[in-house]
């Protein structure tokens, strides 16, 4: 799924903590705030056409916020690829599943080496993640030889440290000791995306999908976060400088 920073140690923990923390400091986040209102829109906007004569509808908001999150990553990690993004996002999203189906397996030695339909679906679906993010990559990496600006999301923050070489590696093995220490190479990028998916849109659907059950049972709040918002913005989108003034919508999640 993803041979990223959750899943290193050490040295090679701290490097990859270094080069990824600068994508998410404040100043990075209130550039994105487009992306999630964009994404945001959309899917009010698809609810409300669900609604029926009286005005309601019932939703599952599990799987809708799970596309939400997919789409905020897609847009955020991979900026104008962002069709290709949410390509990658189908298929991490079918990794998972397959993933949680093996391990009711695993105490059988060796499983996941057996060419079971799942294990072939999981190596199928991988290489075509990695060729979606190496083409991605390759294309970015042309524009800014071409002297092009990086683009200002995630994968524009890793390439700016990256080494053209595949067979760079953090220790400095497979005569690479001149780029080991200077960044991440393109294998590294790709799997720092994949793990990107995994950490962002589980953590945070599952919070945002709570958030709701929770408001639910307490529609009194639900109003006092709907009226505290509408106050402060009306019906612009919201603006980074107003967001940390709402107490109630912060309390509520």
């Amino acid at each position: 799924m993803g041979d990223g920073l959750a899943s290193h140690e050490g040295a090679r923990w701290a490097k990859h903590r270094r080069i990824l923390g600068p994508a998410f400091q404040l100043e990075k986040l209130k550039r994105m705030l487009p992306a999630f209102s964009a994404c945001c829109q959309e899917l009010v906007s698809r609810w409300a056409e669900c609604l029926g004569p009286d005005g309601s509808c019932e939703l599952d908001v599990w799987p809708e916020l799970q596309n939400l999150t997919g789409d905020v990553i897609s847009r955020t990690a991979f900026g104008s690829s962002y069709h290709q993004g949410r390509r990658i996002f189908q298929l991490q999203t079918e990794q998972a599943s397959l993933v949680m189906t093996n391990i009711q397996n695993i105490v059988i030695p060796g499983y996941r080496y057996l060419p079971t339909a799942n294990n072939r679906k999981l190596r199928k679906n991988n290489r075509e993640v990695e060729s979606i993010l190496r083409g991605i990559i390759g294309k970015r990496i042309r524009a800014m030889e071409r002297g092009e600006s990086s683009e200002d999301d995630l994968l524009g923050v890793l390439l700016e440290t990256t080494s053209t070489r595949d067979d760079a590696d953090d220790d400095g093995n497979n005569n690479s000791q001149s780029t080991a220490g200077m960044g991440l190479t393109i294998q590294d990028v790709i799997e720092e995306c994949k793990l990107f998916y995994f950490a962002g849109m589980e953590t945070t659907s599952v919070l945002l999908t709570w958030t709701m059950v929770v408001l639910s049972a307490h529609p009194e709040w639900q109003d006092r976060a709907r009226e505290e918002v509408l106050g402060l913005f009306g019906r612009d989108k919201p603006e980074h400088h107003g967001l940390s003034r709402l107490k109630t919508v912060s309390t509520s999640s």
